[in-house]
């Protein structure tokens, strides 16, 4: 879809099209209701700021869309669909590794790991992943945040290219 055609549709159109970027129903509005947009980079930068900071029930339902990283999407859910293709650079010899790393993850923060995946090599991803184990409840929560919205701007910039 062009973002020409994207900022002319109806409002629930226009969410349809928004939510399986981020399902965040404050951060969906907002982008809507922010139209029109000038250009995809206007977009994917509103993205970034707008409706923060999300609150911890609101990360923990936008996370319920996300499968741990390293695990195929099962699924045909624009959602499951986006995530196949972010999580492309996750190959099988990777595998065991992540899911040691995403038991370790969710033992300390009771919630899946998420990274965005997408530019990033299965190393990369492990890096993170251990690094981020280091952090406080608090701290990783900012960091998820921030995860989600890069997330949602790349599957917003996918969605708008024509």
């Amino acid at each position: 879809m062009s973002l020409e055609e994207f900022n002319a549709l109806p409002r629930e159109d226009a969410i349809s099209i928004v939510k399986p970027a981020l399902d965040v129903a404050r951060w969906i509005e907002a982008i809507v209701d922010s139209r029109p947009f000038g250009s995809v980079d206007e977009i994917t930068a509103a993205a970034a700021v707008v409706a923060g900071p999300f609150s911890e029930a609101e990360i923990d339902g936008a996370l319920a869309h996300h499968p741990r990283i390293g695990e195929q999407p099962k699924g045909a859910t624009a959602e499951a669909a986006h995530s196949r293709s972010e999580q492309a650079g996750v190959d099988a010899s990777a595998a065991a590794a992540l899911a040691e790393g995403n038991r370790a993850y969710e033992a300390k923060f009771d919630r899946v790991y998420l990274v965005r995946a997408a530019g990033r090599s299965a190393d990369d991803i492990l890096a993170l992943l251990q690094t981020r184990l280091g952090n406080t409840p608090e701290q990783e929560l900012v960091v998820i945040e921030q995860q989600l919205r890069e997330i949602a701007a790349l599957r917003l910039a996918t969605a708008l290219q024509s």
